[in-house]
């Protein structure tokens, strides 16, 4: 068992230990122990740069959700651009990824995580889905502004359909995910209404 391996940034090494141990092994499998093992240090390492546990998995967490802001805005600059049953589809394939649903059972199964997410960001006690579903909403915003969807569309509820529905086909982890065609026939669904209406 290593017990003084020095780590260069150590708060990111032990990020992407704990990211690889929830792929692996799920929310269950991802302990203080498994991650330090899986990067290769001591326990102590971790408790240095982070007061306890559930403190770590919240900077693991905003960490994550940071990093979907990158795709995020290329959702918004697609507006105008393709269709927008094309453009929900890829930005719901890529904004639901292996490590954006391994994190949301995470913090669905770990109150005081959910907790410390809304101190840290209000309205963000399921930060993951609060990020993809942001980026989904301003898209459909824009794309309204532009014409493209009916003027009266209803954006809260068909950003709630869109991530809701998305999130369902996307959470088994121990399945393949799913086709872009079934996101696709998802998407196309959820909007078929408002883009008919707009073409009216």
């Amino acid at each position: 068992m290593p017990t003084g391996v020095h780590l260069r940034d150590a708060r990111q090494q032990l990020f992407d230990a704990a990211e690889r141990v929830l792929l692996r092994d799920g929310p269950n499998g991802l302990t203080s122990r498994a991650v330090t093992d899986e990067a290769g240090c001591a326990k102590g390492v971790l408790h240095r740069h982070f007061p306890d546990f559930d403190a770590f998995l919240t900077e693991l967490v905003l960490d994550r959700a940071a990093q979907l802001e990158t795709q995020a805005r290329a959702l918004h600059e697609a507006a105008g651009t393709g269709t927008v049953a094309d453009n929900i589809t890829g930005a719901l394939t890529t904004l639901f990824g292996p490590v954006p649903v391994a994190i949301i059972p995470l913090i669905t199964f770990r109150d005081e995580l959910r907790a410390r997410l809304r101190q840290a960001r209000p309205g963000g006690g399921i930060a993951i889905l609060a990020q993809v579903a942001t980026a989904v909403s301003t898209y459909l915003s824009d794309e309204r502004e532009l014409g493209r969807i009916a003027a009266d569309a209803d954006i809260e509820s068909l950003t709630l359909s869109l991530v809701g529905g998305g999130h369902l086909l996307f959470a088994d982890r121990h399945q393949d995910p799913p086709t872009t065609a079934t996101v696709h026939k998802l998407v196309t669904t959820v909007l078929a209404d408002v883009v008919q209406r707009r073409l009216l």
